[in-house]
């Protein structure tokens, strides 16, 4: 008996810490520990990504380019190098159909979907680091890849679309909900021109966008 009472208080000796450990990480209940210089954040989001296609055009046959919408998770993550001045990456891949408009003779032409992938870098000045409302501003860059390219049917043989490099503009806040949590909304601007490569069963075709996709999203964030 002696024995194993024994073993439950090594047992429980060795779980408190572990104990200690989630009670800290879940201390949404306890005053905001607020940003501060040499900690990162951890963001996870829901965004939006609505490509705008500026200015589009379709060679040789004419017409414009449309791009759907995409909702997608999304997960951020920022050093801060001072209270104020933080650094952030984003990780998402979101899927969008493209099709030509207003083709002379046709009107709307399906052509496939793609996925992009489109990683952002941003420098970050954020505004009253202690407080519970922390508004922030960004500008920086986006490198956005294209993969997993599929046609829409007979007459669209293949496509592609290159790789391009675009600035972005940020803009959000955190709200301090408790402990190391925040609640975050996010709104980003990204400047992407790009080409898609088209083959036709009459040839092939290149389709010029400017993208400039808005990037909106709504989540939760932990400061390590």
């Amino acid at each position: 008996m002696k024995r194993k009472l024994m073993a439950a208080a090594v047992c429980g000796a060795l779980a408190l810490p572990g104990m200690a450990q989630a009670q800290n990480f879940f201390d949404i209940d306890q005053p905001p520990v607020g940003k501060a210089a040499g900690t990162f954040m951890m963001r996870a989001r829901a965004i939006g990504v609505i490509p705008l296609n500026s200015s589009s055009s379709v060679s040789p046959i004419g017409g414009t380019v449309s791009t759907t919408n995409y909702a997608t998770p999304e997960l951020d993550f920022s050093y801060f190098f001072t209270d104020n001045i933080a650094v952030e990456l984003i990780a998402a891949t979101s899927m969008h159909n493209l099709a030509a408009e207003n083709v002379p003779g046709l009107g709307h032409v399906s052509v496939g979907n793609i996925w992009a992938l489109p990683p952002t870098l941003t420098v970050q000045y954020h505004f009253f680091p202690k407080e519970r409302f922390s508004p922030y501003i960004g500008a920086g860059i986006n490198l956005s890849l294209f993969y997993g390219a599929k046609t829409a049917g007979p007459t669209v043989t293949s496509l592609s679309v290159d790789t391009a490099v675009g600035g972005a503009l940020q803009v959000g806040f955190d709200y301090a909900l408790g402990g190391h949590w925040y609640a975050n909304v996010d709104v980003k601007q990204i400047f992407l021109s790009t080409t898609a490569n088209i083959g036709t069963v009459l040839g092939r075709v290149k389709a010029k966008t400017d993208l400039n996709p808005l990037v909106i999203g709504v989540g939760i964030g932990y400061r390590f």
